[in-house]
């Protein structure tokens, strides 16, 4: 697929003939098949940089849900059964389709969330690569034999699929968010129900599809989407034959859900908030440290639950640091991400871009000033400007609030442990990112770091084959690497007479 740029920030005809071709309006993934809302109703989803209309979407509830959890629960007992290479071949398929539809699947991410085409793209690649690292570890499975400590019994542990899991994903990274849940469950044995974001519903539809192509029975992956998440999730996390819950969005949201799955007992992930510390040394590389802080903040827009939040930078840096920080933000484009060189797309929402807006006015009024910024685009849109903060005092709420936009605020430090405390006076603890010329030095402070993943002179911490997640309330869990596949099994032993 050639994706043509527009000047003018309208969708490619191509795209529209994808979302065509997926028939929003029976959206309702279940079962292998594509239904429309019991009810009737519909939802809009929209261009984030125009407010254009995309899609209709079909807009499903309860009564969808619990069908979901019926062809979820039918096809589990088969699923579980299937020889694991033949669950790893059909994963291994699902992320050589993704690779050869990879410029369709970046255009439409590109489309209904709004995030420049590069970045789709590298989306795209990343979300591929679960289905790959997870048909891999799905021949894998593990166990354990041994002889016990008082002799005359063997010990032999396996593992088994957890059942019928629900998966909950965010707008931010429609394809990453649901590969990184779907591949270790399908690797484990599990079937699923998903429900994705209402801002970007036809990625996961896309992805849904993708996978039954590959040779993924119908019924294993089921997709419900719906303007009242609470009736879909609810009627998910009450109904008995569903045994586990993995949700990636805010705390707030994930308190909710842990409260609703301990009414049950239900085995829970969470991946939740962020407020990532960004330490530049004194003795840092500032051009890696520029380049690590580009990514580390600015992909996806900053809205990014690993997205750098505060910079703390060595005062005897940090008048160069802002200077080469500042030059490289002023540079971005800002715009649709049909444009030509498009770096930086448009928030979610209006009320994005509003909470925004409120913390920068906030920090400023403590006396922070705006040191850089870049151009925005004349399209009407859910648009923020790139913005640098200097002079940003310690206790300032966009120092202590997940910003989810492209605003970076810099606070000064000179003493060690001062920036250790400073680091780690958050509630959240999921992503870091150190720079250093001494790795020895880097290393003892990001074992002092209260965070789940901290990037060591790189700007990105996100890879399958490690495992992703916090401390305190950034989550429970982890997803990728090896533990992404136990999350989704239940570990059983045998105590075997041996005499």
């Amino acid at each position: 697929m050639t994706i043509t740029p527009s000047r003018t920030g309208l969708v490619p005809a191509s795209v529209h003939a994808t979302i065509t071709r997926l028939d929003p309006e029976h959206g309702q993934h279940i079962a292998g098949a594509g239904l429309a809302a019991g009810s009737g109703a519909t939802f809009d989803v929209l261009d984030k940089a125009t407010g254009d209309h995309l899609a209709t979407f079909a807009d499903g509830g309860a009564t969808e849900a619990t069908a979901a959890v019926d062809a979820a629960a039918a096809a589990f007992p088969g699923w579980a059964a299937t020889a694991p290479r033949v669950r790893a071949e059909a994963l291994r398929t699902a992320f050589a389709l993704m690779v050869e539809r990879s410029e369709e699947l970046a255009a439409l991410i590109a489309a209904e969330n709004g995030k420049s085409l590069a970045d789709a793209r590298a989306e795209v690649t990343y979300a591929a690569e679960f289905f790959r690292w997870f048909a891999e570890e799905a021949v894998r499975p593990e166990g354990d034999f041994a002889e016990s400590p008082a002799g005359g019994t063997r010990t032999i542990v396996t593992s088994h699929p957890v059942g019928v899991a629900a998966l909950v994903t965010p707008w931010n990274f429609p394809a990453a968010m649901a590969t990184r849940k779907i591949g270790p469950a399908l690797a484990a044995g599990c079937t699923v129900v998903l429900k994705p974001a209402t801002e970007t519903p036809l990625t996961a539809l896309a992805v849904a599809r993708i996978l039954e192509e590959a040779g993924v029975p119908a019924g294993v992956v089921n997709v419900v989407t719906g303007t009242d998440p609470g009736a879909i999730v609810g009627t998910w996390l009450a109904d008995s034959r569903v045994r586990k819950v993995s949700f990636t969005g805010s705390t707030g949201i994930g308190r909710l859900l842990l409260g609703q799955a301990a009414e049950r007992v239900v085995n829970s992930s969470m991946e939740l908030g962020g407020n990532a510390p960004f330490v530049v040394a004194a003795d840092a590389d500032l051009d890696a440290a520029v380049a690590g802080a580009m990514i580390a903040k600015f992909r996806n827009g900053g809205q990014a639950c690993t997205a750098a939040n505060r910079f703390y930078v060595h005062a005897d840096v940090a008048d160069a640091f802002t200077a080469k920080f500042g030059a490289a933000i002023e540079a971005l484009h800002v715009g649709s991400a049909f444009e030509e060189d498009t770096a930086i797309g448009p928030l979610i929402s209006a009320k994005a871009v509003t909470n925004l807006s409120a913390l920068v006015e906030d920090a400023v009024a403590r006396g922070a000033r705006i040191s850089h910024r870049a151009g925005t685009s004349p399209l009407e849109g859910h648009f923020y400007p790139p913005t640098l903060l200097v002079d940003v005092p310690a206790d300032a709420e966009i120092v202590r609030t997940e910003a989810f936009g492209p605003v970076a605020p810099i606070v000064t430090w000179t003493d060690e442990a001062d920036l250790l405390t400073q680091v780690n006076d958050t509630e959240f603890g999921l992503a870091s990112y150190v720079y250093s010329r001494d790795l020895r030095w880097a290393l003892k402070l990001a074992e002092r770091i209260e965070a789940g993943m901290v990037g060591v002179n790189r700007g990105v911490v996100s890879d399958p084959a490690a495992p992703f997640g916090g401390y305190k309330q950034s989550g429970i869990g982890r997803e990728g690497a090896r533990e992404g596949v136990r999350a989704f099994t239940e570990t059983q032993y045998f105590s075997v007479d041996w005499s």
